[in-house]
């Protein structure tokens, strides 16, 4: 089959543009017809003619007039904002982005690690004031890290703890599955996993079951020196649950790139905490965000011109 013809929807993410995905993708396949659209109408355009699109989205009506598209390739690891019923009931494939995101995470999740250890924003705070004055600290080797969800990011952080001497607990939906973690508890034994808890890191898909998933009860098992980092969803938190635990002092401490309600109010007193960090929701901010996903696609492109349809990260 000769290199069909791919349409890259209108996006910008992290701030590259949807020019910097085409080039990506203009490497990766050079004998494809790349083609970027500016406009709706462009879109509308390439989607009457393309059988592969890739973006953030498409809506039922667009879905309704790509009558030649076999293959939607989604640029986010989450697909709950897509139609999938839809994409199933016009015959076409969904991919994601699944996995693009854990290095540059676990980066960020082993830096909210040890700025708590180290008491980075204490120092911080200090040479704003012009203060010498030294603090305690911890050590993070001998510790017990919790990642509740071992997907592509769980498994990341993971990863990047190991030079670390840390024990690791994973909490996932079928722990009979295992995982890189020490030990894997369920869901329904994550208690177990927050009473050993020194760090908790949440990089769960925000479900039904994970929803406040850390509540009142979750956050009074936590030993009180325990430290929260969060970069799931907001929703896994229970947040005013969590102000409450911070306020008396039974927790030690929080960072968090994602909180409910997002964006935070500035009046919020989540921001009040010295032991809180918050980061607008940009901790899988990278440059390579393209090349990852250009990546994933090049492959799924020669896998279609095989006629293979095991496609790396299938949904649909």
């Amino acid at each position: 089959m000769d290199a069909p013809r791919i349409a890259v929807l209108r996006q910008n993410i992290h701030g590259l543009s949807a020019d910097d995905y085409g080039a990506a993708l203009r490497d990766r396949l050079p004998d494809a017809e790349i083609s970027v659209a500016r406009t709706p109408a462009e879109e509308r355009d390439l989607l009457d003619s393309a059988p592969i699109a890739t973006g953030f989205s498409l809506s039922e009506a667009q879905i309704e007039r790509a009558s030649t598209l076999d293959l939607f390739a989604c640029v986010y690891a989450g697909v709950g904002h897509l139609p999938l019923d839809s994409f199933e009931d016009h015959g076409i494939t969904v991919t994601n982005a699944s996995g693009v995101h854990g290095p540059n995470i676990a980066e960020y999740v082993i830096g909210a690690i040890l700025s708590h250890v180290r008491r980075f924003k204490r120092a911080w705070r200090q040479q704003q004031r012009g203060t010498w004055q030294s603090y305690p600290a911890r050590e993070l080797q001998d510790s017990t890290v919790t990642v509740v969800g071992l997907g592509a990011i769980g498994t990341a952080v993971v990863d990047r703890l190991e030079p670390f001497g840390v024990d690791t607990i994973g909490v996932r939906y079928t722990p009979s599955k295992g995982g890189p973690t020490d030990e894997v508890f369920g869901f329904d034994e994550i208690h177990d996993a927050l009473a050993e808890t020194d760090y908790l890191v949440l990089a769960c898909p925000l479900t039904d079951e994970t929803r406040k998933l850390i509540d009142s009860d979750a956050l009074l098992t936590l030993p009180t020196h325990a430290v929260l980092v969060n970069i799931a969803r907001g929703g896994v938190v229970d947040t005013d649950n969590l102000v409450s635990a911070l306020q008396a002092n039974r927790i030690g401490g929080a960072t968090l790139d994602v909180t409910d309600p997002e964006p935070l109010p500035e009046d919020h007193p989540l921001w009040d905490f010295e032991n809180v960090s918050i980061t607008p929701h940009n901790a899988g901010h990278t440059p390579k965000y393209y090349e990852r996903t250009a990546d994933i696609l090049a492959g799924n492109v020669e896998r279609y011109r095989d006629g293979d349809t095991d496609y790396e990260n299938r949904v649909l």
